[in-house]
């Protein structure tokens, strides 16, 4: 989250385990999946909640997307899972300045708002700029952007500073569109004295192929086909229901029918699985990584170089795939491997136990101890930060290097690394946005460069790099330069990339279109059936 910053909007704390009721298929008086009660074909999802709110200019949690990605259209989206290239939403096209300031969107003609009436110019103005009023959890999105409207059918966003990826972070289901009338008559403001989010948790107010029929942050969510939905791709259910399951329950549901598709099971709990579901498994977009902190009154060992090339080629990052499970990669730079910029996975560091040895004897450090801060009570993907701990643990001891695991509580560990006081930590980042300017972050002098001690000005051939890539335009000049970047890093930088672990999607087997997207997970729209 952005508040939080701990790596992202999927990040920690809605990776923690939900607390919230397990419910069975028949609680809250829900239908049998794919149903046709009353005529009304049903799609039943079971997920565990992290569910704040469904007004889009507030919300910033994995539910709240799923939820606001069906209720309200953004002016650019993303094709399936594929987010290295915007496509059209309610703009049909757009400009970008070779100086990377200013974007220009042209709206989509025939646009209508559930109650009917048609998306304007001054529709998208409003969303726009309460999100950037409202100073909620997703109003960094739009940090130095101004948004005016240009024509009756145009609306130009000017960043003070290049921003070339300001078309990977417009998809994000925080920025979709309001109709400005229906939110202002109950209460709506592009201002900080807004009070139309009660409304919004009980009525849409957007564009997009469903309508919200009951939100509660705890049960379910319960959505309906939007009959005045004007988009190409016209949704399969008439009736969606999100339900706050936990993971083993999910298991049972899926299983016997009584939904469709579960959204947390782990790799060991997806083993084995069959009576005609379906099991998709992939690399998600959260990167697992150690760090070392450069700050020598924190630890004189950690911040050795040769000490840190020890631990970069004394890991066996093949054997932390083995515990990752089926779908999980070992990402070659700190960017994912599934993103613009990410480098090939042939350039991915391998284990190399006899220079781990010779990069710690050339150390000048004798029996050299270190300790590994993590949070004990934090799973990422379903893989537990304790059981990574442990193997770091015994694979380091191979290279001659002691390392005492400190496990704390979240709450307690997250000072700690926010702070810098980590002499090695094991944390992970996801993404705020699909874009590798999203990763600047770990450089030094940055958010996360500085909780590894790497202060401003410690590499400032680095840095210069940093500076280039955030004004740099064009997919080929961009994926070269942050290509640049993280080469660097993994040479002499203070983080070692581990894993993404594995993302679990079990379906039915009748369904068609559920496909994974790191920014909102499932398109719930988009699922069809056989």
């Amino acid at each position: 989250m952005p508040t939080s910053r701990t790596g992202s909007r999927p990040a920690i704390f809605p990776l923690m385990a939900a607390t919230a009721l397990a419910l069975s298929a028949c609680s809250a008086g829900t239908s049998a999946a794919g149903s046709s009660a009353g005529g009304a074909k049903t799609l039943v999802v079971d997920t565990s909640f992290d569910l704040k709110t469904a007004d889009p200019g507030r919300e910033f949690e994995p539910t709240g997307q799923i939820v606001d990605k069906a209720l309200y259209e953004t002016l650019l989206t993303f094709k399936g899972s594929d987010v290295t290239k915007p496509v059209p939403g309610l703009a049909s096209s757009y400009e970008q300045s070779t100086d990377g300031k200013t974007l220009t969107l042209h709206l989509r003609a025939g646009a209508k708002f559930a109650d009917g009436s048609a998306v304007t110019a001054d529709d998208v103005v409003f969303s726009l700029n309460r999100v950037i009023a409202l100073k909620g959890n997703p109003s960094f999105l739009l940090d130095g952007v101004t948004v005016t409207k240009t024509d009756a059918s145009t609306v130009t966003l000017v960043s003070k500073k290049a921003n070339p990826a300001l078309p990977f972070i417009l998809p994000n289901p925080a920025l979709g569109i309001l109709s400005a009338k229906t939110v202002q008559a109950h209460g709506g403001t592009a201002t900080s004295a807004d009070a139309a989010e009660k409304y919004l948790n009980t009525t849409s107010a957007g564009s997009g192929p469903y309508t919200l029929t009951s939100f509660n942050t705890n049960t379910q969510v319960v959505l309906a086909k939007n009959p005045n939905y004007t988009g190409s791709d016209k949704p399969t259910y008439d009736k969606i229901v999100l339900r706050n399951v936990q993971a083993p329950t999910q298991k049972l549901n899926v299983q016997r029918g009584d939904s469709q598709i579960a959204l947390d099971l782990t790799s060991d709990q997806v083993s084995g699985l069959g009576g005609g579901l379906t099991v998709d498994s992939g690399a998600s977009s959260d990167v697992i990584f150690l760090l070392l902190n450069q700050d020598t009154k924190v630890s004189s060992t950690a911040a050795n170089a040769k000490f840190a090339e020890a631990v970069r080629k004394g890991i066996d990052y093949q054997g932390l795939l083995q515990i990752a499970g089926t779908g999980s990669v070992q990402p070659a730079g700190i960017i994912p491997s599934t993103f613009l910029g990410a480098l090939p996975a042939s350039q991915a560091t391998s284990r190399d136990l006899t220079g781990a040895k010779a990069a710690l004897a050339a150390s000048g450090i004798k029996n050299p101890t270190v300790t590994l801060g993590y949070a004990s009570d934090l799973t990422v993907d379903g893989l537990s930060l304790q059981t990574l701990a442990e193997r770091v643990q015994a694979q380091l001891k191979e290279v001659g290097i002691t390392v005492n695991l400190a496990p704390a509580p979240t709450t307690t560990e997250l000072d700690n690394y926010r702070n810098g006081k980590e002499q090695m930590g094991l944390w992970y980042w996801g993404p705020d946005y699909p874009d590798p300017s999203d990763y600047l972050a770990f450089l030094p002098g940055n958010l996360v460069g500085l909780r590894a001690g790497w202060k401003a000005g410690a590499d400032p051939a680095l840095t210069a790099l940093g500076d280039q890539a955030a004004s740099t335009t064009g997919d080929a000049a961009r994926t070269a330069i942050y290509g640049q970047i993280q080469t660097s890093l993994n040479a002499s930088g203070p983080f070692i990339p581990l894993v993404q672990p594995s993302r679990n999607t079990v379906t039915a087997g009748s369904l068609t279109g559920v496909v994974y997207n790191p920014v909102w997970t499932l398109d719930v729209a988009a699922v069809g059936s056989k």
